[in-house]
């Protein structure tokens, strides 16, 4: 569908300044029927429907004790380690800052509302079970997971092998393009329980999108 606009209409008056950007963006079609060229242009409904962008940030970050005993799960990822992670769940503290993510952007609560440690079915639960339902929740809602961003603090072993596996995994489990989710890890530098070695920490950044038609009176 397509309006017929005179780009000379008073009553229009965003017209005359915006023709050039909707014709370069092909909005906009020259009607060969008019004798002078740019008096009267065929507008296409796509320029006269505009949508908005609701974009959403939320922010996620978990922490847990470590103990003697590996593999250190992480991101969904078993890292080859002397010590695991301590927690009602699996403990994966990269994941949970995932899911708080998502769960703050999206105004849903956090981790613990949803899976509460009081809860005997969450002991020892694979966190990546719980990923797939909060996105399931997330999307139930009309929200679009755009990208995320992360980082992993924990002294040792150094993460640098594992960082890729985890991006992919965390992408699989989100359902997203590896390259829109990012893992940074950082040692604690001798401070803190991480410094010492015996926490880790994970933080994350995620986005969200809904996009919905504007109301036009």
């Amino acid at each position: 569908m397509s309006e017929l606009i005179d780009f000379n209409d008073i009553r229009r008056p965003w017209v005359g300044s915006a023709w050039p950007a909707l014709w370069g963006a092909g909005l906009l079609h020259y009607n060969s029927s008019e004798n002078r060229f740019g008096d009267k242009l065929t507008l296409t409904k796509a320029a006269l429907t505009p949508t908005t962008v609701n974009l959403r940030v939320g922010i996620g970050s978990d922490s847990h004790r470590l103990e003697a005993g590996g593999p250190l799960r992480l991101g969904g990822v078993s890292v080859p380690h002397d010590q695991h992670a301590i927690g009602h769940s699996d403990a994966d503290a990269l994941l949970h800052a995932v899911i708080d993510a998502l769960l703050g952007a999206a105004s849903m609560g956090d981790i613990g509302d949803l899976f509460p440690n009081t809860d005997p079915a969450n002991r020892g639960r694979d966190s990546a079970s719980m990923v797939g339902a909060v996105c399931a929740r997330v999307r139930g809602q009309g929200w679009r997971i755009v990208n995320v961003d992360c980082i992993v603090m924990l002294e040792r072993p150094k993460l640098s092998r594992h960082k890729d596996a985890m991006r992919m995994r965390i992408a699989e489990l989100l359902e997203i393009p590896a390259h829109n989710v990012g893992v940074k890890a950082k040692t604690g530098e001798g401070v803190d329980a991480v410094g010492r070695g015996e926490a880790v920490a994970a933080q994350c950044v995620a986005l969200l999108e809904q996009t919905t038609p504007p109301e036009i009176e």
